[in-house]
């Protein structure tokens, strides 16, 4: 490139600054570069892809220090983990792949080789990418190969994800209803998904809580972190309480280590030597000050660096290993090995986290720490590889999940039992409001959960090692974790070395830290306490000795660690089987909630409660025959037992679960039961031994039974019909709620329903949980039915059953929906760039469409919408908010509607009736009610409760007269509404891969009554129809009386007639909508037609002008053909013969190519100013842009649009005449300012990239969302931000 003094304006300058930026703005290692080089070449099967190998800077320290920095290639789109059935080195995988998919088609794919420490070991998966056509016919050919396992999609695992802001959410709530994305709604999009695997709240937060706040959140006494949904975004907390916090921890002369009593067993000279921790985190220096005993470290992600760019590998080493005095780890001698699995932008891949597990279990480790987790436990690949780390005798310590204070909520993989689960409390021992509580979710609907988390730890405002040396301050249930990690650590170095690994396992040390921890008492001033606890001094509330009630099992689960307890288990320790919880004492409150607040009577629905089988004597066992009750007094007789259990115990765990049910002959009993069940495990002998293992386990259970409740105060609660996230996509139910965009708390009573559970029991009903289809259950011991936010349909025989429940058992039903509107669902679509796949929900928040099947009988219907309003029941119900709820379609006369409140637009504006949104009315000997919204009996995100309505509608249906309820300014003198345009399902989306219903035949399961198990319902394989719709009785009279004097009134039919009458007008508007929708259908396809036809024509009169136009150019070709031989003739007859080339006025204009055929030189015409080469090549091919729009004269002017097409590089721009003549190129011509400016802006691109590929961050945060770029006029793309790794 030459440069010129000439100047040829700001343009190139403008156009280089412009890509300079770009360069700067991308990573060195972006996702979204291509494999290989040119990004341009198709796959080829069986292709080897190597990562470039990038120099990576060793760490200045730590010599003796094993390190592995091979950087792997960031994980682009279209790549795939294919899992194998055994274990192989990676090469022989490769073969036998492009072995089995040779032949023809076997293109398309390309196996991505991983350099990593691991690739020197044996592997069982490999990761390929797939080309986009041909991508679904080969993931069924590999699926089809015999020794493939199963193939996932690569995923993203990102661990600090931002929300949406709380201004944006409080903005969208200014509509009582607009769909979503339409004109009027929230900016935001419908859904906010973060990327990377699916999370909720980011398990951990990295800002220093002992720091000083400032900026305007802080002037307003918010904390930062309250700002986005992290740890602390739960409570508004004031900048007071944090600064009460820090004074209190700043005095408090006791380490972490002191406070746990770790330095009791130092003294007795066990710090954790002889122990190998591995820590799957960001990273740590290989000479950092603080944590000694690094014997390796290794780098599993993209960035070529072993350090720790971020903080929290570092804090999480120091916890656990630290040895500084302020702020001591719990093991300081413990051999670590780190193992760098999130990049600076706490991004990883499922393939990084495979390896480096892999790579784990061949280096014999002994324990793990990870601190992530998500509520996808159906992540096949990940979930089995943690399953299989701990089969290899490997203890894995994992956080609990952030989502507190909500109930079920845990997270994977800590809900898993062969892993330790950990939640979080603060130093005065109160549960951190961040930190998840159970129960767990995947045994829902026919099941129970189990008991999560298995046991506290100091999770807020920990200490611990920052990146250079010294102590800072985290919170978060990942700080929790490795408390709990470093204590294995040093409790396992306590074990002498000859039996150490022969006893210790992820069973035994489970065991011994749930039989050594501590119940936590609570001064609960969160939940239970918060406005008597709120309003009290400070000074009485911190040397107040006062002692609230403990927290319950599904929030503490054993209770919090306790070092010294877990060595006196693990002294006397030998290898045996257990159960967690140790025992079963139902009316042990709060603890045993929610069993100790119902007592257990006659034909109540069965009790169940699931626990898990810790079996500490091997990775497999079984139980020799099924677990024995044993009573031990006369209510412990009266107790009917069924148990269900694990087949195989594997690995070192199974569940027990247990049906709890009160004999019939005790109906009238009143009194305490207790006993004991025992069972027995076996497991195959041990290395050395000859017999096998046994152990016996005996569990005392205690409760308390009461004389059977009265109908009218028994309340059935249908989980049947509730599906959550996973399998399937269900949105949130408020859909104002942008952060959290799953339905995944389970809707059960027990979960995100807990407050309404309480507060049914505070007014005495007794609610029972159906986990079985609404043909199981016997309806004249129930007052009322709830069927709460469904999602699966209903078989036909459930709506035939309860609609004669209600006529003829005098059943009540209430219903409560949620919100359903097509448009919203189908903008609810998302791309997951964790499975490369697009994402489509199921449904609404419920299944309007079936439920309006299921109130067919009953002649009412829910209407489509998201109504957010207020509602308000006079003498029921204070005001209310229905977030996203429906509208009452259609209700059938005499019915009681209550409507919600229109937004004033003015405050002198009297108040209007807004939509019907509570409708009540007899059936039968019966009582239904319905409401268009769960939003206010649901703990998760509710705006406001309505138990109050709750209690009264409950009351109301059991027979009890509630006026407030039924004014008579309410009832309906005439039906309401029409049947016409009802919301309809989904016809683009498979529900039936979702739903059980229609997976699965119509039965009742173990959680039905005995005598319904088995049972047929052929009796309700009925027709259903909708009753007809008529006033109430003396409704005509009423009108012709009202009408009186001349006042025409129309004659009014009979009862026959009037039946009759409305048929025929359901029948005509019926016919009525189909004639309108054919003739919609006969305009589409006209329409159709006339484009088809216009479309023809428009063809053909294209092909009739390339047509006339061929031929003028033929023409034209020839004509010059003509004049060219003319002029051929006319040289030869000038006389001179022979020459070789040249032109006879030495210009040159005439020449002769090597096959003797003469032709103007372009290029001396050009020199010599007799038309430039556009002259010409117009005639041979169609005009550029590059020709700067002309279509002849000079050569100065054609190279001057030559030059414009070539500002940034140099480009080929002169023209080929047809007869192949030579090329010309343009120079680049800059002033000298420009130049050196460009020469500048190129060593800043070397410079910093230079710094990237060592890991060094740059001083000036370029890579900044808020930068824009001048030359383009506007932002970085969202996509391009979302795919850097910078």
């Amino acid at each position: 490139m030459s440069l010129s003094w000439r100047s040829q304006g700001p343009a190139a300058a403008v156009v280089l600054l412009a890509v300079a930026c770009a360069l700067l703005l991308r990573s060195p290692a972006s996702p979204a570069a291509p494999a290989a080089s040119g990004g341009a070449a198709q796959a080829a099967a069986g292709r080897s892809v190597a990562a470039p190998e990038q120099a990576c800077p060793y760490s200045a320290g730590g010599s003796s220090t094993r390190r592995h920095t091979r950087a792997q290639p960031p994980a682009p789109d279209g790549l795939f983990i294919v899992r194998f059935r055994e274990y192989a080195m990676a090469e022989a995988h490769r073969a036998a792949l492009q072995a089995a998919l040779s032949g023809s088609g076997s293109g398309g794919w390309e196996w991505v080789q991983r350099r990593n420490p691991a690739a020197a070991f044996p592997t069982d998966f490999g990761l390929l990418r797939l080309a986009p056509a041909g991508e679904a016919a080969l993931k069924a050919r590999l699926a089809a190969l015999p020794f493939v396992k199963d193939v996932h999609p690569e995923r993203v695992l990102t661990r600090s994800l931002m929300a949406a802001s709380a201004e944006a959410v409080a903005a969208a709530q200014h509509a009582q209803f607009t769909a979503c994305g339409a004109e009027g709604s929230s900016d935001e999009p419908c859904v906010a998904k973060r990327p990377g695997r699916m999370q909720t709240r980011p398990t951990f937060s990295l800002e220093d809580n002992l720091e000083a706040e400032d900026g305007p959140a802080a002037e307003q006494g918010v904390s930062a972190g309250a700002q986005r949904v992290g740890n602390d975004s739960y409570a508004a907390g004031t900048a007071a309480r944090r600064q009460r916090r820090q004074r209190v921890l700043l005095q408090s002369p006791e380490s972490l280590a002191s406070i746990l009593q770790a330095d009791k067993v130092w003294a007795q000279g066990f710090r954790g030597q002889g122990v190998k921790m591995g820590v799957f985190d960001t990273g740590i220096k290989g000479d950092h000050p603080d944590v000694k005993h690094i014997v390796e470290r290794s780098n599993w992600t993209h960035e070529p660096t072993l350090d720790d760019g971020l903080g929290h590998g570092s804090f999480v080493a120091g916890v656990i290993a630290g040895t500084d005095p302020a702020c001591p780890g719990l093991a300081p001698e413990v051999s670590l090995y780190t193992f760098r699995v999130f990049t600076n932008d706490q991004v990883s891949y499922t393939s990084w986290f495979l390896d480096a597990f892999n790579y784990a279990m061949a280096l014999k480790m002994n324990i793990v720490n990870l601190s992530i987790g998500g509520p996808d436990y159906l992540d096949l690949p990940f979930v089995e590889k943690v399953a299989e780390i701990t089969s290899s005798g490997i203890i894995m310590v994992s956080a609990i999940g952030n989502d507190g204070p909500l109930y079920g909520t845990l997270n994977n993989p800590a809900d898993q039992n062969d892993v330790i689960g950990i939640g979080g409390i603060d130093y005065s021992d109160h549960i951190a409001p961040f930190s998840s509580r159970g129960m767990s979710t995947w045994e829902i609907p026919l099941g129970y959960g189990r008991s999560k988390p298995d046991v506290m730890a100091y999770g807020r405002d920990v200490q611990g090692s920052r990146i250079g040396g010294g102590c800072r301050s985290l919170s978060g249930t990942s700080v929790a974790s490795p408390v709990v990690a470093g204590a294995v650590c040093l409790l396992s170095s306590t074990v002498p070395e000859e039996k150490r690994w022969k006893i210790l396992n992820p069973a035994s040390m489970k065991q011994a830290l749930v039989e050594g921890a501590v119940r936590l008492p609570e001064l609960n001033l969160y939940e239970q306490v918060r406005r008597s606890v709120l309003s009290m001094p400070h000074s009485k509330l911190v040397d107040s000795a006062v002692r609230l009630p403990e927290l319950n099992l599904y929030e503490q689960g054993a209770g919090k660690l306790s070092v010294i307890n877990s060595k006196a288990v693990l002294d006397s320790y030998e290898p045996r089987a257990s159960l967690v919880p140790g025992a079963l004492h139902l009316a042990d409150c709060p603890y045993m909630w929610p069993f100790c607040r119902q007592p257990l009577y006659a034909g109540a629905m069965p009790v169940m409660f699931n626990a898990t089988i810790l079996n500490g004597m091997g990775l497999v066992g079984r139980l020799e025959a099924a677990p024995i009750w044993t009573p031990a007094d006369e209510g412990g007789a009266l107790l009917d037992i069924e148990f269900e259990y694990s087949g195989q115990l594997w690995p070192w765990s199974g569940y027990l679960a247990l049906y709890i049910r009160v004999k019939e002959e005790g109906r009238e009993f009143e009194g305490s039961a207790s006993g004991e069940f025992s069972f027995t495990v076996v497991s195959p002998p041990a290395k050395g031994e000859t017999a096998e293992r046994r152990s016996t386990v005996k569990v005392p259970l205690s409760a308390e039974i009461i004389r059977t409740p009265p109908r009218a105060k028994r309340v059935l609660w249908d989980q049947f019909h509730s599906i959550r996230y996973p399998p399937a996509y269900f949105p949130r139910d408020d859909m104002q709620v942008r952060h959290d965009i799953l339905d995944w708390h389970g809707d059960h009573p027990h979960t995100n329903f807990h407050d309404m559970y309480n507060a049914l029991r505070d007014e005495g009903f007794f609610l029972e949980v159906l986990a079985s289809p609404l043909t199981c259950f016997n309806a004249s011991n129930y007052g009322a039915v709830m069927i709460v936010d469904s999602e699966d349909e209903f078989y036909k025989q459930e709506i035939a059953k309860l609609a004669a429940d209600v006529e003829k058992e005098g059943l009540g039903l209430l219903v409560f929906a949620d919100w359903y509107h097509l448009d919203t669902i189908h903008k609810l679509r998302f791309f997951d760039d964790n499975t490369r796949s697009w994402w489509d929900a199921a449904t609404g928040g419920a299944n309007v469409p079936a439920l309006n099947d299921l109130l067919v009988p009953f002649g009412a219907a829910f209407d489509a919408g998201a109504l957010d309003a207020d509602v308000h029941i006079e003498g029921v119900q204070q005001q209310f908010r229905m977030a996203s709820g429906v509208t009452l379609k259609a209700l059938p006369a005499g019915a009681w509607m209550h409507h919600a409140q229109e937004k004033k637009r003015s405050a002198d504006q009297p108040e209007k009736k807004g939509p019907p949104v509570l409708g009540l009315f007899q059936h039968g000997t019966g009582r239904v009610g319905l409401y268009g919204d769960s939003n206010c009996l649901d703990s998760s995100h509710s705006r406001s409760k309505c138990f109050k309505l709750l209690t009264a509608m409950l009351a109301w249906a059991a027979g009890e007269d509630v006026p407030a309820l039924t004014p008579a300014s309410a009832q309906l003198p005439a039906p309401h509404g029409n049947f016409a345009g009802l919301p309809t399902r989904r016809t683009d989306f498979n529900f039936t891969e979702i739903s059980p219903v229609l997976q699965h035949p119509l039965k009742c399961y173990r959680n039905a009554p005995r005598e319904l198990q088995g049972a047929s319902f052929t009796r309700w394989d009925v027709a259903i129809e909708r009753p007809p719709r008529q006033g109430l009785p003396g409704q005509q009279q009423q009108q012709q009386q009202q009408g009186g004097g001349g006042n025409a009134t129309l004659p009014q039919p009979a009862g026959g007639d009037l039946v009759a009458q409305q048929r025929a007008a359901e029948a005509a508007a019926a016919a009525a909508a189909a004639k309108a929708k054919s003739e919609q259908e006969a305009a589409a396809a006209a329409k159709a037609k006339a484009e088809a036809e216009a479309e023809r024509q428009r063809q053909q009169h294209e092909a009739a002008e390339i047509a006339a136009r061929k031929a003028e150019e033929e023409q034209a070709a020839a004509a010059a053909a003509a004049a060219v031989r003319q002029q051929q003739v006319q040289q030869q007859q000038q006389g001179q013969q022979g020459q070789a080339g040249g032109g006879t006025d030495g210009t040159g204009a005439i020449i002769t190519d090597a096959e003797g055929r003469q032709h103007p030189d372009i290029d001396a015409l050009a020199q010599a100013g007799q038309g430039g080469p556009l002259d010409v090549a117009k005639e041979q091919r169609p005009l550029q842009p590059a020709d700067g729009g002309q279509a002849g004269g000079e050569g100065a002017g054609a190279g001057s649009g030559a030059r414009f097409a070539s500002l940034v590089h140099q480009q080929e721009a002169a023209s080929t005449s047809a007869q192949g003549g030579r090329k010309r190129g343009s120079v680049l011509r800059l002033s000298l300012i420009q130049g050196a400016l460009l020469l500048s802006i190129a060593g800043l691109v070397v410079w910093s990239r230079s710094r990237r590929r060592r890991g060094l961050s740059l001083p000036v945060r370029v890579h900044s969302r808020k930068l824009l770029l001048p030359v383009w006029g506007g932002r970085a793309s969202e996509g391009e931000e979302r795919r850097r790794h910078e």
